[in-house]
């Protein structure tokens, strides 16, 4: 067909192939081998082919065959790399560049977009290409219903930004499917649970997560979500798994209209766990489905939270990043309620309670939370649940064991 196409034309062809990695199996060995073929015989007598091919996807071409025969290491399938030229990646705007962006859009219809609006759509984005353009249609076409007399606003794209979380269009789904497979189920738990210390940043699977935009790097060089809209995904994704195990029970338990009785709260979640450790003993547990195995803890606790607290409450949480924590926020009627998720056994007790004095300090706050989840197979299940409170440098902590 491309042999054809190129010998009724009258100029030389340049073809885009548009979500070639979707390819799959037989398939994708066959369409790579056909590419190669042509190129091969593009000078013969009746054989014309186009002058570039573009195969545009997540991942390189290289991840394609790897992904179908991973026992192959690419060996006996290196000849359709022959031809390769050149191998591109798309860079984020930079915030400057978001700025230029939508700027266009003010020069050709009028509609501004505040400078406030402009940082905010960098601090959700982090400059992903798709999610700039989509944020700014989420506020224009949809919100303001091509309304070019209102201003575009930062509260407007914050909206913006949870109405992506919570739709996850089609690229922001396809995304997601692959945190099913293996390769990046083994770094994105590490990044979960904060024990990145058998995950190199610079090894095959952390770069290959890079690369799919899921994960950036950074100052310090560890791997956390690539951007904010892409890390709450990532986690009311994980957590949908198991909310159809958690209970729902009513906010107004839980809050007297001032207060958020967050110890109450993490005591009816021991209760909640140990009914599961207890099951998981018995090997009951309808909770073994959950694929991120290493991090259920972190997912069945944040999964918990947001149910119990629906919407009474707001529920935020932070990658552990390779700090050995994940950390937990819940902000209700204009105060932060910090709690720190620990393993038993990664650090001192002295240093998570340091850790978490100083998030209390930075937040202005005199009372904060500790949960430990001690994951020892042989260890009874009296001595894994206890409360305790200590006193730790004019800081309440209260500490769960779980």
């Amino acid at each position: 067909m491309l042999n054809q196409l190129c010998l009724d034309l009258d100029r030389e062809l340049v073809v885009f192939f548009d979500e070639a990695d979707l390819l799959t199996g037989p398939g994708l060995l066959t369409f790579l081998a056909q590419i190669r073929d042509g190129y091969n015989d593009r000078d013969g007598q009746h054989n014309k082919f186009p002058r570039s091919l573009a195969l545009v996807g997540m991942r390189d071409i290289r991840d394609y065959i790897a992904s179908e025969h991973p026992e192959s290491s690419g060996e006996h399938l290196a000849s359709p790399f022959n031809i390769v030229a050149e191998r591109m990646t798309l860079a984020n705007f930079t915030e400057k560049e978001i700025g230029i962006l939508y700027r266009q859009h003010t020069d050709a219809t009028g509609q501004v977009f505040e400078d406030d609006a402009i940082e905010r759509a960098w601090r959700w984005s982090e400059g992903q290409p798709w999610l700039v353009n989509a944020l700014a249609r989420q506020i224009v076409g949809v919100k303001l219903k091509d309304d070019r007399s209102a201003r575009v606003t930062a509260i407007l794209v914050d909206e913006a930004a949870e109405t992506l979380i919570k739709r996850r269009d089609t690229h922001i789904d396809s995304l997601l499917k692959r945190l099913k497979e293996p390769r990046v189920k083994k770094v994105m738990e590490s990044v979960l649970t904060g024990t990145l210390a058998d995950v190199s940043p610079d090894d095959d699977d952390s770069r290959y997560c890079r690369d799919l935009g899921l994960l950036a790097l950074t100052d310090e060089k560890l791997l956390r979500p690539s951007n904010p809209i892409y890390r709450e995904v990532i986690i009311r994704t994980l957590t949908d798994q198991v909310n159809k195990f958690v209970p729902n029970t009513p906010v107004s338990i839980w809050t007297d209209g001032q207060t958020l009785f967050l110890s109450e709260l993490l005591g009816e979640f021991q209760k909640f766990w140990r009914k599961i450790m207890d099951a998981r003993a018995k090997r009951l547990s309808a909770l073994e489905v959950i694929q991120y195995d290493e991090a259920n803890h972190v997912i069945i606790l944040f999964s918990f939270l947001q149910r119990a607290l629906n919407g009474g409450a707001a529920i935020f949480h932070e990658y552990a990043e390779g700090r050995g924590a994940v950390d937990l926020c819940a902000v209700y009627n204009g105060r932060e309620y910090l709690a720190e998720v620990k393993l038993a056994g990664i650090e001192p007790l002295e240093d998570s309670l340091a850790q978490l004095s100083g998030y209390l300090d930075t937040a202005g706050e005199k009372e904060g939370w500790l949960v430990i989840f001690d994951k020892e197979q042989n260890k009874p299940l009296d001595d894994k649940f206890y409360i305790k409170t200590e006193l730790w440098k004019n800081y309440t902590i209260h500490i769960f064991g779980c």
